[in-house]
């Protein structure tokens, strides 16, 4: 269950992103409060995951899936650019998070 959690404290990174978008482009007290309540329910799951998963496990994993659902929610509904340069950071950040091990 705790693996679940970690996926909607994700979640939660990501469209925590998402509100600081909309709020910057609406600037109204409804995306402030959006904001504040999905940043708020996405750090309890990060907490209730972290009851079971170690701290570093869960912070990289957390990270990893917000980073690159961010980007990607950025780029599919706020029109954000894409670029060779973009696409290799966030190919790093995912191997990162997932620990991918290169076998020599």
């Amino acid at each position: 269950m705790a693996w679940f959690y970690l996926v909607i404290a994700s979640f939660g990174e990501i469209f925590g992103v998402a509100s600081i978008n909309m709020y910057l482009q609406k600037k109204s007290w409804g995306w402030l409060l959006t904001l504040v309540a999905v940043f708020s329910l996405g750090f309890y799951f990060l907490a209730l995951a972290m009851r079971d998963i170690p701290l570093g496990t869960a912070y990289a994993i957390w990270t990893g899936l917000g980073a690159t659902g961010a980007v990607i929610m950025g780029v599919t509904f706020f029109k954000e650019s894409m670029n060779f340069l973009r696409a290799l950071f966030l190919t790093c950040i995912i191997c990162g998070a997932v620990g991918l091990k290169i076998v020599s």
